[in-house]
């Protein structure tokens, strides 16, 4: 394997703004390259956050980075907002969504993932994923404004608007539940003196026996315990069979009328049109250990949409962040390297992985480091430091810190704005 084809001047332009791409441009920051971020938002999101703003814990510019203010003293990294639509490799080519053309040297793919609903369009239609910052402004503004609905409705329609549906035990279905459970118990009690909180349901749908499924036997089972301690429904080996926005069929045969359903069950890789399926697998692009596309010598592919088969990872690398962000330093390493001629010098990747962890409430966590597994306080303050130290800005992690402190101190939080309804659409039945 050769980096051989990039030299000093060379155009690079890295197609998306998450960890992967991200990382790379800062790796590249002092090169002698000239490169090239694209994404269809002007800023970075910090994912594993997103649920925190979907339960109005943080406001989205906590966790919202505008690339031109990251690259703002930087001559080598210039950002471009447009949305890919389509690949040309023979003429080096990239195309927006508004007929214009980007050209390049060298292609990085980084576009991450989208929600996976499993080819059912009912499910796309009808339920909230969140995989944008937009996206978890959107389930913040539909849930409460549920409870002002349920004021309005009739008797008969007043439990559709208190279940909440979610779709997904692994980390993001856990913490999301656990998030709603909180403002369950500690703050919309204080909002809503005229609603019945024991009726407002948070019922958690996981396929498989157990919540976690990816952590160990101790995880699955604490935080089991923890979301059920908080009066969480929680239904293993259950999948949502169809939703029509307002009725939810479970594979148990079990109905439940619902206006709030959130997928958290799955995601896929985002492919641009324009390569061929050969370069593809279980939608991902198919990398070599340098992340280079086996039938090119110019385009890349890195974190969620590179499939890359390694001994310790014969069916590829997890989608998690960690892999996402070290990849991308390890290529940028070698581009560097070889820019400074030292080829020889370039290495494989290989994923160490550094643990799993999911938080579930206020000293509820599960950490798993391969040399030690803990749970409960400790691992919850943990869970928060590592997160916070992932944040870009000094401004950002003081926020978030402030946020958090005052969250915990109060049990309560401010971040309860409703915007952007469709009053046309979300029409009152009754007064």
């Amino acid at each position: 394997m050769s980096l051989s084809g990039i030299k000093k001047g060379d155009k690079v332009v890295i197609i998306g703004g998450g960890f992967a791409g991200l990382q790379l441009a800062k790796t590249l920051i002092k090169s002698d390259l000239k490169v090239i971020l694209v994404d269809k938002q002007n800023h970075h999101q910090f994912q594993p956050l997103f649920y925190q703003v979907a339960s109005g814990r943080l406001e989205p510019s906590s966790i919202s980075f505008p690339f031109r203010k990251i690259f703002q003293k930087s001559k080598v990294v210039d950002f471009r907002m447009a949305d890919i639509t389509k690949i040309y490799p023979e003429k080096n080519m990239i195309q927006t969504a508004y007929d214009r053309t980007i050209t390049y040297d060298h292609l990085i793919i980084s576009t991450g993932c989208k929600t996976n609903f499993f080819g059912n369009k009912q499910m796309s239609e009808n339920a909230f994923s969140m995989k944008t910052t937009q996206e978890s402004i959107d389930i913040r503004n539909k849930i409460l404004f549920s409870f002002e609905k349920e004021i309005f409705a009739r008797p008969e329609d007043k439990q559709a608007w208190m279940n909440i549906i979610i779709v997904g035990g692994g980390p993001t279905g856990v913490e999301l539940s656990g998030s709603f459970a909180e403002l369950k118990k500690d703050v919309l009690p204080k909002d809503y003196h005229n609603i019945d909180f024991s009726k407002f349901n948070i019922i958690l749908l996981e396929g498989s026996k157990n919540t976690l499924n990816n952590m160990s036997e101790e995880s699955k089972k604490a935080s089991r315990k923890y979301l059920e301690d908080m009066s969480v429904i929680v239904k293993t080996e259950t999948l949502l069979v169809s939703y029509d926005g307002n009725v939810a069929t479970l594979n148990t045969g079990e109905i439940i009328h619902s206006k709030n359903v959130i997928w958290a069950a799955g995601v896929t890789g985002n492919i641009i049109e324009g390569l061929e399926n050969e370069d593809i697998n279980r939608n991902r692009y198919i990398v070599d250990r340098f992340n280079k596309l086996k039938r090119f010598e110019n385009i890349y592919a890195l974190g969620d949409v590179a499939y890359m088969e390694t001994p310790k990872y014969p069916n590829g690398h997890p989608q998690v962040a960690n892999v996402a962000i070290n990849q991308a330093k390890n290529l940028g390493k070698n581009i560097l390297k070889t820019l400074n001629g030292k080829q020889a010098k370039i290495v494989e990747y290989e994923y160490n992985d550094l643990g799993m962890m999911a938080t579930i409430g206020k000293h509820k966590a599960v950490v798993e480091f391969p040399f030690l597994k803990i749970k409960g306080a400790m691992a919850w303050y943990i869970w928060m430091f590592l997160h916070l130290m992932l944040i870009l800005s000094v401004r950002n992690k003081l926020v978030i810190f402030f946020n958090w402190a005052w969250s915990y101190i109060t049990k309560d939080t401010s971040l309860r704005l409703i915007t952007n309804i469709d009053y046309k659409k979300e029409k009152v039945t009754d007064i």
